[in-house]
């Protein structure tokens, strides 16, 4: 640029140098004093060098020298700042600065010239004071620009609307004869990575009102009074309770606000025709006492977040704001939970109950799918944490929605046995959401959980268009509807308050 400069300097001298030389045969001497070279040359519009204008002049140089070159210096046209049009926008504007000012060099020429004075040859000191020019000019800082707001932003893709996933809903606690059915024909086998779901014992629990005793503690002992099972009535007063094949149970035992009391249960008995020993009782007592309705709720959600849940990731992001937003946050807490495998970057990232949401969802759009690779996943450990672990009250509903779709490993039976049964006996319900590409010893273990909890078993289904396929479960007719209505119905039906 400093050199462009020079060259017109040079240029614009020479043609000066030439001017005088012609006029010095009609005029010996002048009697008016030299017009300031410096300040012609260094601002075409007359005007005196400032930052703005020493700015257009560097930035047109180049465009302008040939229509310099050969002409006559005399007034200029004036013209607007062009760091007016550099202020405006980017991209454009510097187009239009541009054109600006070329217009004004233009115009200058075009202009009828004035009288031409007398001009002195230029000496060495015309083009000391231009070096002494290019010097002030490194001084110079340019005018800043305003940030620009056109610069591209990387794709992100935005949050979807909840209410999109569709599911369906079956209770095999509530069609029984339909599972025993399915049982009893080998079209479904358990146990299912230690949970037995058979050998029910459905025990209804009322007060001498005939109104249900809620959140009483019931347990399922043998003859010799040991506990098998432990369970907690819900709103209703039903409490489910499960033996074995070896040892079903001989008492129920029912205990609630200081008072308890014993049951016993007949014997199971054996189909005739089939030779198969029956596995369900059914078992209505009055007891002397009264239940505990519970305000507070506590819910739940344990997410995998391995690589095949990538596809449904993002919807149950947004669905978890949608049904915070519709139950609140009165009387109600809540708590994520996310799992992957032992070979990840993590096995387990638990956070306890709040009932501030909005950091809980923070900590879920924090989370992305990745990891897993096998089939099985660390549902043991994630289910040992969240049951042991985490604050749950004793005077709550508690509902858990466990969010996946692989299994537990084969080796990690026992300790998911024991997961479930301590679920039971807290009276946490278990209520699995099974996604995409699942197989069939997800579902039955799911089943088996929900069963076990006194749950609900859940599915994605394909009416969406969301995800991979999702597995069709043997069950009976069943419904599609929303993901985000089905959890917002079974957290109501749960409420006790």
């Amino acid at each position: 640029m400093k050199k462009n400069i020079r060259l017109i300097s040079t240029l614009m001298a020479l043609t000066l140098a030439i001017s005088a030389a012609a006029c010095s045969g009609n005029n010996t001497t002048s009697d008016k004093s030299a017009p300031d070279t410096k300040s012609s040359i260094t601002n075409s519009s007359g005007a005196s060098a400032s930052p703005d204008t020493k700015e257009s002049l560097t930035e047109t140089a180049p465009s302008t020298a040939k229509d310099t070159a050969g002409e006559t210096a005399g007034e200029a046209a004036p013209t607007e700042p062009a760091t007016d049009s550099f202020s405006v926008r980017e991209g454009a504007k510097s187009f239009e600065a541009a054109d600006s000012k070329t217009n004004s060099v233009k115009n200058t020429a075009e202009a009828p010239a004035a009288e031409t004075p007398a001009t002195e040859a230029p000496t060495e000191d015309t083009f000391t004071d231009m070096t002494e020019f290019d010097e002030a000019e490194e001084e110079i800082t340019p005018v800043p620009t305003e940030p620009t707001t056109s610069a591209v932003e990387p794709d992100v893709p935005p949050v979807p609307d909840p209410g999109q996933l569709t599911a369906g809903e079956w209770n095999d606690n509530n069609n029984r004869g339909f599972f025993n059915n399915l049982v009893n024909n080998g079209k479904i086998t358990f146990p299912s990575y230690g949970i037995d779901p058979r050998f029910r014992t459905a025990v209804t629990v009322k007060d001498g009102s005939d109104k249900p005793v809620a959140n009483a503690k019931a347990r399922l002992t043998d003859i010799d009074g040991n506990v098998l099972w432990e369970a907690v009535t819900d709103a209703k007063g039903i409490a489910y309770l499960f033996g074995s094949d070896e040892n079903t149970g001989s008492a129920v035992e029912i205990e609630s606000l200081g008072k308890k009391q014993s049951f016993e249960l007949n014997t199971v008995g054996e189909d005739t025709q089939s030779k198969k020993k029956s596995t369900d009782r059914e078992l209505t007592v009055k007891f002397d006492g009264e239940g505990e309705s519970y305000a507070q709720n506590e819910i739940m959600f344990i997410l995998d977040t391995t690589g095949s849940m990538g596809d449904e990731m993002l919807f149950l992001q947004s669905e978890f704001t949608a049904i915070t937003n519709q139950i609140g946050t009165e009387n109600t807490k809540y708590s994520v939970n996310f799992y992957r495998d032992t070979k990840d970057d993590y096995v387990t990232k638990c956070f306890d109950f709040t009932d501030d949401v909005s950091q809980l969802q923070q900590k879920l759009n924090n989370e992305s799918a990745d990891g897993g690779g096998d089939l099985p996943e660390a549902v043991a450990e994630i289910l040992t944490e969240t049951i042991n672990k985490s604050s749950w009250s004793e005077k709550s509903v508690k509902l858990a929605f466990l969010i996946f779709d692989a299994p537990p490993h084969d080796e990690k039976a026992d300790e998911v046995a024991a997961a479930i049964r301590k679920a039971a006996e807290k009276g946490i319900r278990i209520i699995p959401v099974v996604s995409s590409n699942s197989d069939r010893n997800t579902e039955l273990f799911a089943r088996a959980a929900a069963i076990n909890t006194g749950g609900t078993y859940v599915f994605l289904t394909d009416d969406s268009g969301i995800g991979d396929s999702h597995l069709e479960p043997i069950i009976g007719d069943y419904k599609v509807e929303k993901l985000y209505d089905i959890i917002i119905r079974v957290i109501n039906d749960y409420k006790q308050k």
